[in-house]
């Protein structure tokens, strides 16, 4: 693999080094760069070598809890490796840059603006012509109900490149949503549960028609999870499936996680730079993310022999290192994302997704399992599960419910 070692990579690096406080860390960022002025001629070096001290810097600052350096160093890994195109790593660490942010950054933005207000003038026209006698807050009104009906946004199959807001149905997602929040009915996504029904006229239909519709609609309910769950289990045990094939069988179910989710933020680009696969919210309005890699389609195993036990393997420690590069993000940002979406960071956590026992079939399960259980106890605010020990988890309780 041809890796990206320039003047970029090495100026981020001094800045990082900068902000070291552990000698050791220090140490072995300083060893990453004396292995980039080693190269012939004066060229820079870089290789497999140059990454895999860059592994090791990192490491070392996780062993020392100086997370905000580990997530520098995992941005770095991340663009020498292709992984992070130059202009958003010079952006993000302001590289080369004292004065003004990038213009074309800011006219990309402008003309988002743009096009945005020119629809919205375009639509009020479009409104003040049906309704000349509307006042300035039936113009609010019609644009906030507008604003509700885009989350039901579909894509008809016959008008490609083309979208259609349905209206009204967030009107009546909400309805459905307050019935299923009553006494009578145990739906650990309330919300979620609403949006399906409201988009299924077969769903509609069955509840308007049956006095006891709620319980049949809670009996549908699980029968639907019952058959959601079996495609997923398909998904992940097909040795093909990419990470998009397994965020796009996950997205939409976040009971597979647990009853204490209720639902999915609307957005997954929370941090500038970064776009989670899954942000799942809980109960009490805080964040938690779910970091996808892929499950029997993974090319390395996830835990290997050390001395007389098991333990994870670097693919498993890159993954968390993002997830944790994704909750500092967050905490960076907690009070603008508190503020403009109503999001609680401060609580945030993680969840990395995985693997499968059955990648290593000369290892016991129960050793996996283990191994994993053992490494989530020495890592705060992120854990790591394979993907089958999420579905049985998953399995279970739909049973018990």
């Amino acid at each position: 693999m041809r890796t990206r070692v320039d003047m970029t990579l090495e100026w981020q690096l001094r800045k990082v080094r900068e902000s070291i406080a552990d000698e050791e860390v220090r140490a072995a960022v300083s060893a990453v760069t004396a292995h980039m002025h080693s190269g012939r001629s004066g060229k820079r070096r870089g290789g497999k070598e140059m990454l895999r001290l860059l592994t090791v810097a990192r490491e070392a600052a996780a062993c020392k809890g100086e997370w905000e350096v580990v997530r520098q160093l995992h941005d770095s890994l991340a663009y020498a490796e292709g992984r992070i195109i130059r202009r958003e790593f010079e952006e993000r660490y302001r590289i080369f840059q004292e004065g003004a942010r990038h213009e074309r950054s800011r006219d990309f933005f402008a003309s988002s603006m743009v096009a945005m207000h020119q629809w919205m003038v375009s639509a009020a026209e479009e409104f003040m012509r049906e309704r000349p006698d509307a006042t300035a807050g039936d113009v609010v009104e019609h644009f906030r109900s507008q604003g509700e009906d885009a989350r039901y946004l579909q894509a008809p199959d016959d008008r490609p490149g083309r979208y259609v807001i349905p209206r009204g149905m967030a009107e009546t997602s909400l309805w459905l949503e307050r019935v299923l929040r009553g006494d009578r009915i145990d739906i650990e996504d309330p919300a979620g549960a609403a949006k399906k029904i409201a988009t299924s006229p077969e769903a509609l239909a069955l509840l308007a028609a049956d006095e006891k519709g709620l319980l049949l609609l809670q009996a549908a309910e699980l029968r639907r999870r019952a058959a959601d769950l079996k495609a997923l289990r398909e998904v992940v045990e097909d040795p093909t499936a990419s990470e998009h094939d397994l965020q796009k069988a996950l997205q939409g179910q976040p009971w597979i996680f647990g009853g204490r989710y209720v639902g999915e933020a609307a957005q997954r680009r929370l941090v500038a730079g970064d776009e989670v696969d899954i942000p799942l919210i809980r109960g009490d309005g805080s964040l938690h993310i779910v970091e996808l890699k892929r499950a029997m389609s993974l090319e390395k195993p996830i835990v290997k022999r050390y001395r007389k036990g098991w333990v994870p393997t670097a693919v498993v420690h890159d993954a968390v290192g993002q997830a944790v590069n994704y909750l500092v993000g967050l905490d960076e940002n907690r009070g603008r994302l508190h503020e403009e979406l109503g999001i609680e960071t401060r609580r945030a956590s993680a969840i990395v997704l995985i693997g499968h026992p059955d990648l290593q079939q000369d290892v016991p399960e129960a050793e996996i399992s283990e191994a994993l259980r053992t490494f989530n106890t020495h890592v705060a605010r992120v854990e790591v599960l394979t993907y089958k020990e999420l579905l049985d988890n998953a399995e279970r309780s739909i049973a018990g419910g």
